[in-house]
């Protein structure tokens, strides 16, 4: 009796110890996986660190990232996936201060004009103004220059002076970082609003060309801004939490939004996102367009600032009507647009 207890104490701490063993190595491996992984990344975007302890430290924030990657996207119920790109070795905070930029306006009232598509009736299905010409490929604003609100700016002007004469011309960013200062801070951040502003009162804007963006703040160079190659008469605010007058005005013109980047945002991918964010707003952005996915979820079409590796091609389908009267991610409620 004593040796059958003895035999099968022995098999059971031979069974833990194996288990141990197993989950041990698995962890090895995982981790040597994930190692694996993160010199690869490194490669693909040329990332150096200053040293061994930089590496390890962004390294842990990589492997974290990677897992919460992996944990979304082997969900099945999301619409949306996200991807290792070229920011899982940042934090969301680091993320958010180093890639977005928008800051609240405080424009007093008089300062801006009625919403003009409010009787709008015939609404078409969808929109895309890239199908109409009127959206010049993405731009990045790079890292350590939160200019969100320059690159919303300018889209949007970009889109109307298309609309109103034919030709798409890639406008200057950086003439806004450098020479629109009141209200905003340059690389500090800054607001759509005042940069609309102060495109009117220098009527116009420089062309990117003959003012490239160099994604850092500068001094106003006169001679640069001498030639104006597009320019506005006025600028119009969207009625606040109203997704339907937003869609009035997408259907006429690409809009400005600002939002909220919540976690998921940083490694958007494809699909229609439909993730958790908050209504702090701190990301300017360019509504193109709206439609409906092959799934029914409707979806509003954004052009963003953070180069083509990020999101589909530099664009991201965002849920539109998410219930909400601030729409998701609040992109109802600060929204602008231009008027030539």
């Amino acid at each position: 009796m004593a040796l059958t207890l003895g035999k099968k104490l022995i098999t059971a701490m031979l069974l833990v110890l194996g288990t141990w063993i197993s989950q041990s190595l698995s962890r090895t491996l995982l981790e040597e996986s994930i190692v694996e992984r993160h010199e690869q990344w490194m490669a693909q975007h040329g990332r150096n660190y200053i040293d061994d302890v930089d590496k390890k430290t962004r390294f842990k924030i990589f492997k974290d990232n990677v897992e919460y990657i992996d944990k979304v996207n082997n969900q099945g119920n999301r619409t949306y996936k996200l991807s290792v790109n070229e920011f899982a070795d940042l934090t969301n905070e680091e993320f958010v201060a180093a890639h977005t930029g928008y800051k609240f306006s405080t424009l007093p009232s008089s300062s801006k004009r009625n919403f003009r598509y409010g009787n709008l009736t015939e609404i078409p299905m969808t929109m895309d103004w890239r199908e109409k010409g009127a959206v010049t490929p993405i731009k990045t604003q790079g890292p350590n220059c939160g200019c969100c609100w320059a690159f919303s700016a300018v889209a949007a002007v970009e889109a109307i002076y298309q609309i109103k004469t034919g030709n798409l011309i890639s406008l200057s960013e950086q003439q806004l970082v450098d020479c629109a200062v009141e209200g905003n801070r340059g690389c500090n951040g800054g607001a759509v609003d005042y940069a609309f502003t102060y495109i009117i009162q220098n009527q116009g804007l420089a062309s990117e060309a003959s003012y490239p963006y160099e994604a850092m703040d500068g001094t106003c160079d006169q001679a640069k801004i001498s030639i104006n190659a597009a320019s506005i008469s006025a600028f119009e605010d969207l009625p606040s939490n109203d997704e339907l007058a937003l869609l009035q005005a997408v259907a006429s013109q690409p809009v400005s939004i600002s939002l909220n980047t919540g976690y998921d945002f940083q490694f958007y991918s494809s699909g229609v996102f439909t993730g958790q964010c908050g209504t702090d707003l701190n990301h300017g952005v360019l509504v193109i367009g709206y439609g409906t996915s092959e799934y029914g979820t409707k979806y509003w079409l954004i052009k963003n600032s953070w180069g083509t590796n990020w999101g589909e091609n530099g664009y991201m389908r965002i849920q539109r009507d998410s219930g909400a009267p601030e729409g998701l991610c609040g992109l109802a409620m600060q929204a602008s647009y231009p008027v030539a």
